[in-house]
């Protein structure tokens, strides 16, 4: 389903009639596609909700509307068109920027914060991203293949880049871009509600230690590491992730 955010059209979905709702928000250029098996994997006992936020998949918006606030603006416009009062929260890779800003501002909408390889930082300088404006599909390429190391994927490693390719190259550009331009830095030890830190052992492009450093600085957090993942875990080890946000949902308390 298409919604209208902030002047642009947004593509949402909604998987499953669980009691108990769950609202997923892809990283860098990736649309829903990073959560769809968990989502399949969690609909007998949750709603599922996830949609391309601005600069990914199917979103209208231009790659001048590309920025944090924006993509926070994205995520309160989904809420509220889903008649969404409480959630658990997923971020994914630099996804997990916007949702530790939208829990920070707005503590009472979320029951538990899940962050999934989260790039939670962006203080150093603006990296160039001349290579993406130039040649995109060579960067995607190159992207996709250190996002998912292990053999045996070369089905994901494909379903990844098509996914990527999707979105305008200075959207990818800009998304980067405007991060660092802001300094997008979450405090992490403001998170006020209980958080799942999910991360792949194997991350090459967010590090095990950048994990490890966000569940020890955030009061409430709970660390699961996949084991052989790399990335992108929703996408090559999807039942471990699901496995890891059902066992720690158990202790969360709903209104």
């Amino acid at each position: 389903m298409f919604i209208e955010a902030g002047g642009h059209m947004v593509q949402t979905v909604q998987i499953g009639t669980g009691q108990r709702t769950f609202l997923a928000h892809g990283g860098w250029v990736g649309d829903w596609e990073l959560w769809q098996e968990p989502m399949q994997l969690m609909q007998a006992d949750w709603r599922c909700i996830a949609y391309d936020h601005r600069g990914t998949g199917a979103s209208t918006a231009p790659p001048s509307a590309v920025d944090p606030q924006g993509l926070l603006d994205d995520l309160f416009t989904v809420m509220g068109h889903y008649g969404v009062e409480s959630c658990v929260l997923a971020g994914e890779s630099m996804g997990a920027a916007t949702c530790l800003q939208a829990v920070l501002q707005h503590p009472d909408r979320f029951v538990g914060l899940v962050l999934v390889d989260g790039m939670t930082e962006f203080t150093g300088e603006v990296p160039d991203t001349q290579q993406i404006r130039d040649d995109f599909p060579g960067y995607v390429r190159a992207f996709v293949d250190a996002c998912i190391p292990a053999p045996g994927h070369e089905h994901i490693r494909r379903w990844g880049r098509q996914i990527l390719l999707r979105a305008d190259p200075e959207a990818a550009a800009r998304m980067i871009e405007s991060h660092h331009e802001l300094k997008i830095a979450p405090d992490l030890s403001r998170v006020p509600i209980p958080t799942l830190v999910v991360h792949g052992e194997l991350d090459a492009i967010v590090p095990l230690s950048a994990g490890r450093a966000a569940a020890a600085s955030i009061p409430d957090a709970e660390l699961v590491v996949i084991p052989e993942a790399g990335h992108v875990p929703t996408m090559t080890h999807p039942r471990a992730v699901v496995d890891a946000i059902n066992a720690w949902a158990a202790r969360l308390v709903w209104s």
